[in-house]
């Protein structure tokens, strides 16, 4: 079996082709076992010249054999392998014996004309040095070769769009060389590249304060509206003090960011977004104590220039916590992001800030002043301390005469000497204080329409709240001389009523009970009500919304952020979505902060089918991003203004694509309007001392307090108290001035007592429909001549593509009701 399994085998090592191994073997030869000099065997191959049997060594026998295969010639015959078929034929890639004879030397790849082009071609490229993140310009980084000791600084500051922030001037008298002269500090190209105009400014503003170039003080507010890029501006100062100075070495070894915990996250990725690995920055969230405190200490104990992670970001109830760590040694630069949380300068956070050992503070806030003066004081005192003196120096020399010169009713004394205090403030202040407003973004972002839209209550709404206004509870908290014990009482009347003007359904509970001024509140409710259902019929606002969502919903792919300061209207809002079958999320104070991102991505997702984004406006008002939606609708108001803006920022910023719509809804004549005039009072103050704009007075503090009062025959009482000169009764006969915009005081609006003029169709067809509408102040972002299209226009404007606007409030913590289960 194994002779015919191998039958035909041929050795190529045979001169004589005759020769068949398998089918005649021939025997081996024995060696003499007598010739002791041969010593490789008992046999001999017959393949072996037989002159070789007598050898006298195995390595002659082995060196015989190799020149006998390195001999064989191509002549001889080709190799068949034993276990392919022959009925398969010769492989067309082996040689035949024929070709085999022409083999002719393989010529070169390429002639010495084309290699002295790869040549060429490979010394034109440019060298890339083999360290990562390397900047070629005026770069300190070496090679292993010896560094250059001549000062310079860290990038060229003659480059094109490079931003020189301090520029050395050398005088006859100086005494510098070689080793000691001051050179230029320049912003990283990285960065300074991506700055927008206002951008560059500020980071100039803050880089002269911070170095004390400015005054004897190290501190400065950043008080940019929302939307500006203040995280931009910061990351940059911050990574220029971190790697130059004038003295060739970094201006600080480490800097701390300050800000709520919701933004932890978001400097940490805006740090990785625009440096990417040249700084290592120590967010520290929801770690345990045990490592909180391990990185704490870490990171205090190391003062060496070559800090690992010279950057911390922390939030202020961390930093509270862990102050006594943290105010061990010195810092070279705090920042605080959301500053006016420390409008209170007696709380502890506020304590433990002061307590660290740093004199440069940067403090950012597009809302400085939120309720009084005082807060203003205590932001300013935290940045510069003492340079305006205590609280009391303060209060005497510069609240009490600017907030009488504010009052409707002052004299033209008091405004004199309001104004004349009011220049010194300003003119000390705005030494450190940088205030750029949102009508810088309409350079970069589509068209925003703001909107005020006064909603009649229905007519059981209005009975119930006429019903409670009579109530002993209102008449006692009236005249209770009790203050403490009067205020709780009051707030709580005042939350009441503020659910009230939303539907009754948030009261129904207090209603069925009877409870204090509900007592007889029953008999106004519509026989078939019932609370299992949502019924929007029976809450003027609810009935808008639900008007509004259908036609967005099935006019255009806009989606829409519904914003509240209670968790009892986003369940209203969800009840709502569920009866009419809408995609929904919402984000309240329930949710994790790790819960909170992934929600926000997945909403601006350009196919996500969500509609509906519910926000609790304490849980999500600052730093959230929703540019995938275009429209929002503020239902319930605040009295802090500040809250309104941090909301309407959520959709009009950058990234945005889509024209904005913001919609503030106010139930007309109640007390959500005189808390809505608190705001516009608070937004004037706010205007004169950070803006220096001669607000108008419209509001007299007699006015003001009068919130317990119904105004049933009005279309606005805001629009009554300002008592229009461009309105002849309640239709405006004469265009707001020009320049103004939707950041003007409300009186240079457009006012509108019918939806002929409304920049929206979704609002003026709901107002059709619902009317429930008595009166609408709107503005643009953009100044545009002729705004407001004529008579013969309105036909032209008809367009499937719906814009809506919603706004947004938030709750003062001085003003709310704090113990209120639901104001969260």
């Amino acid at each position: 079996m194994r002779k015919n399994q191998f039958k035909g085998f041929k050795s190529p090592l045979i001169d004589n082709p005759a020769i068949d191994l398998l089918e005649s073997p021939k025997p081996l030869k024995k060696v003499k076992q007598e010739d002791s000099s041969c010593k490789i065997g008992a046999f001999v191959s017959p393949l072996i010249d037989k002159s070789l049997s007598n050898c006298e060594s195995p390595k002659i026998v082995r060196k015989a054999i190799l020149d006998i295969e390195l001999s064989t010639t191509p002549k001889s015959r080709a190799f068949v392998s034993p276990l392919v078929d022959k009925t398969l034929g010769k492989r067309s890639v082996r040689k035949t014996k024929a070709n085999a004879e022409n083999i002719v030397p393989r010529p070169l790849k390429f002639s010495i004309l084309d290699h002295e082009a790869v040549i060429a071609e490979l010394l034109s490229k440019a060298f890339k040095v083999p360290i990562a993140d390397y900047i070629p310009e005026y770069s300190n980084k070496t090679l292993g070769i010896r560094k250059i000791l001549v000062r310079r600084p860290l990038h060229d500051p003659t480059l094109c769009n490079a931003l020189v922030l301090y520029t050395p001037i050398f005088k006859d008298t100086d005494n510098y060389d070689d080793t000691n002269k001051p050179v230029h500090v320049v912003v990283d190209p990285i960065l300074c590249n991506v700055l927008r105009p206002h951008q560059r400014e500020g980071v100039k503003f803050m880089y002269d304060c911070v170095i004390g170039a400015k005054g004897d003080w190290n501190g400065c507010i950043m008080a940019d509206e929302m939307g500006l890029g203040k995280t931009l501006q910061c990351i940059t100062l911050v990574w220029t003090l971190l790697r130059q100075s004038p003295d060739c070495k970094p201006e600080i070894i480490k800097a701390i960011i300050v800000c709520p915990s919701s933004l932890v996250k978001n400097w940490y990725n805006e740090f990785g977004k625009w440096l990417g690995s040249r700084v290592t920055c120590l967010a520290i969230a929801n770690e345990s104590k045990d490592k909180t405190i391990e990185l704490l200490n870490t990171y205090m104990a190391n003062q060496s220039a070559r800090c690992g992670a010279p950057v911390l970001i922390i939030s202020y109830e961390t930093f509270r916590l862990y102050a006594e760590i943290l105010t061990a040694s010195e810092i070279g630069l705090v920042l605080c992001d959301e500053g006016h949380r420390l409008k209170n300068n007696e709380n502890l956070t506020y304590q433990a800030l002061m307590g660290l050992k740093t004199k440069r503070r940067v403090l950012l806030s597009g809302t400085p002043i939120q309720n009084d003066l005082l807060e203003y004081y205590s932001l300013v005192n935290f940045v510069n301390p003492g340079i305006l003196g205590n609280n009391s120096e303060f209060k005497r020399h510069y609240e009490n005469p600017i907030l009488k010169g504010q009052d409707a009713c002052s004299s033209d004394k008091e405004r004199e000497k309001a104004n004349e205090r009011l220049q010194e403030l300003s003119a000390l202040v705005n030494q450190f204080l940088i205030r750029r407003t949102s009508s810088l973004l309409t350079k970069y972002l589509p068209v925003k329409f703001e909107m005020v839209v006064c909603v009649k209550m229905t007519q059981c709404q209005v009975d119930i709240y006429k019903n409670f206004l009579k109530s002993d509870l209102i008449r006692k908290s009236l005249s209770s001389t009790n203050g403490e014990k009067g205020s709780a009482r009051a707030l709580s009347n005042i939350t009441s009523l503020k659910k009230l003007c939303s539907h009754p359904e948030l009261v129904i509970e207090k209603i069925n009970e009877g409870a204090d001024g509900f007592e007889n509140a029953q008999q106004y409710l519509p026989p078939n009500y019932s609370s299992r259902d949502l019924m929007p019929q029976y809450g003027g606002k609810v009935l808008l919304l639900d008007v509004m969502l259908a036609a967005i919903k099935a006019n255009s792919d806009d989606k829409i952020v519904l914003v509240s300061n209670y968790t009892q209207t986003l369940d209203l809002f969800e009840k709502l979505c569920r009866k009419r079958g809408y995609q929904y999320c919402r984000l309240d104070g329930s949710m994790t902060i790790k819960k909170r991102g992934k929600m926000v991505e997945d909403f601006n997702k350009p196919d996500s089918s969500l509609f509906i984004f519910m926000l609790s406006s304490k849980a999500g008002g600052c730093g959230l991003n929703l540019i995938g939606a275009n429209r929002l609708i503020m239902f319930d108001p605040d009295w802090n203004p500040a809250n309104d803006e941090q909301a309407m920022a959520r959709v009009w910023r950058d990234g945005q694509k889509k024209p904005c719509f913001i919609y503030r809804f106010v139930a007309t004549g109640t007390i959500e309007e005189k808390i809505f005039q608190r705001q516009t009072h608070k937004k004037a103050l706010s205007n004169t001392v950070v803006d220096n704009d001669e607000g108008e007075r419209h509001f007299s503090m007699n006015e003001l307090k009068e919130l317990f009062k119904l105004e049933e025959n009005t279309k606005s009482d805001t629009h009554d108290i300002f008592k229009c000169k461009r309105c002849v009764n309640d239709v405006q006969v004469k265009l707001p001035p020009e320049g103004s915009d939707c950041t003007s005081d409300l009186s240079q609006w457009y006012h509108c007592s019918n939806n002929k003029q409304i920049p929206d169709e979704i609002i003026s067809r709901a107002w059709d429909i619902t009317q429930t509408v008595s009166f609408i102040f709107h503005h643009r972002s953009q100044v545009v001549a002729q705004e407001v299209p004529d008579e013969k226009k309105p036909k032209e404007k008809k367009k499937k593509i719906i814009y809506e606007d919603d706004d947004f409030v938030d709750l003062d913590e001085e003003c709310d009701d704090s113990d209120d289960e639901d104001y969260k």
